[in-house]
Formats: C-alpha cells, sequence, structure tokens
C-alpha cells in the first residue's frame, strides 16, 4: 500500500510548504501551482493514473483536490473504481476506507447530483426566457438576402462557382446553399 499525496496552490505567489509538510508520510507526492478551476491541472491526472489498488490519496485539505462537489465525486469515484482510499489529512470524517467516509461521500454525492440538477434547471430557464424575447442561438448565418443575391448576381452572368467561393469567402456548401434558395 503506497501513500500518495497531492498539493495544490491557486497562483505562483502562494506556498506548498503549509501543504507538503502534512503530507510528509507520503511515498509520493505530486503538487501543482494551478487553479483548481482550471480543468488542465497536469499532476492531478498524472497523481490518479499513478496511483494502483490498495493505494491512499491524501490531500491536506478537500478544495485543495476538486473544484467543486461533483467535481470531488468524480474523482473519487474513479479512486473507487481503481480500489484506491481516499482521506482528508485536516477532516478525518473524510476517509473512504471507513464506512463513516464512504457515508459522508455518499452525502456529498448526492449533494452533487442535487447542485446538477439546480444547475442545468436555471440553463433550461435562461434558455426559455431568451427565446421568448427572440435571441437566437447558435452562429450568425453568413448568407444573408444581400449575399444570397450577390452570388446569384454572380452567378448569372457567368461566373463559376470556384470563383464565387474566392470572391465570397464562402464555402462551396454554402454557395451551393445559396445558389438553391428560392426566390419567391
Amino acid at each position: 500500500m503506497t501513500l500518495v499525496g497531492y498539493a495544490r496552490v491557486s497562483s505562483t505567489g502562494q506556498d506548498l510548504g503549509v501543504q507538503l509538510d502534512k503530507l510528509k508520510g507520503c511515498d509520493k507526492v505530486f503538487k501543482e501551482k494551478r487553479s483548481g478551476v482550471d480543468a488542465g491541472r497536469p499532476e492531478l491526472k498524472r497523481c490518479l493514473e499513478y496511483l494502483r489498488e490498495g493505494d491512499t490519496l491524501l490531500v491536506s485539505k478537500i478544495h485543495r483536490l476538486a473544484r467543486s462537489t461533483s467535481d470531488l465525486y468524480r474523482i473519487v469515484s474513479l479512486l473507487a473504481e481503481k480500489g484506491v482510499s481516499f482521506k482528508v489529512i485536516d477532516d478525518p470524517s473524510i476517509d473512504t476506507s471507513s464506512r463513516t467516509g464512504k457515508l459522508v461521500m455518499g452525502i456529498l454525492a448526492l449533494i452533487a447530483e442535487f447542485e446538477n440538477d439546480i444547475r442545468r434547471e436555471r440553463q433550461m430557464d435562461g434558455i426559455a426566457k431568451a427565446k421568448e424575447r427572440g435571441v437566437r442561438f447558435g452562429r450568425k448565418s453568413l448568407l444573408l438576402p444581400e449575399t444570397v443575391k450577390e452570388i446569384r448576381t454572380l452567378r448569372e452572368a457567368g461566373t463559376t462557382v470556384p470563383e464565387i467561393i474566392r470572391r465570397t469567402g464562402l464555402s462551396k456548401a454554402s454557395v451551393y446553399r445559396a445558389l438553391a434558395i428560392s426566390t419567391h
């Protein structure tokens, strides 16, 4: 059984010293200076890949590992699938090798699911309200009526499709789509 530590501070101005002192008993420690909001945490990724069945991942504080409850649950679920325990030094109740720790993680999982449902509901409400106000989603159409008219005029004057593509900067598909639009 290997004890693996993970330490993270949010910016280069912060010091990892306090966390590293708490992780002194670990066989290996992964450390990085990145924001927890930054999804690209290469040392965390390396740490998770390094861990093997029977290992234990230690962090000094729970917020050093995850960006949100749902992120924490995702990471801890991955650890459980690998047969890896998870412990938080400053919060002994979070220890997935114990029954109580598993209970705490189960409660956190429910909170994470609840947070996701609320976020999704708010997002859908916002989208519905925006649609009511006439907001259109997606990329703006490049085929405006004047562009379609220009393409038709060029084509009727004998301009080839490749030349129209060059002049307008549109794709071949867009040019043919413009030519296919009904004029009535």
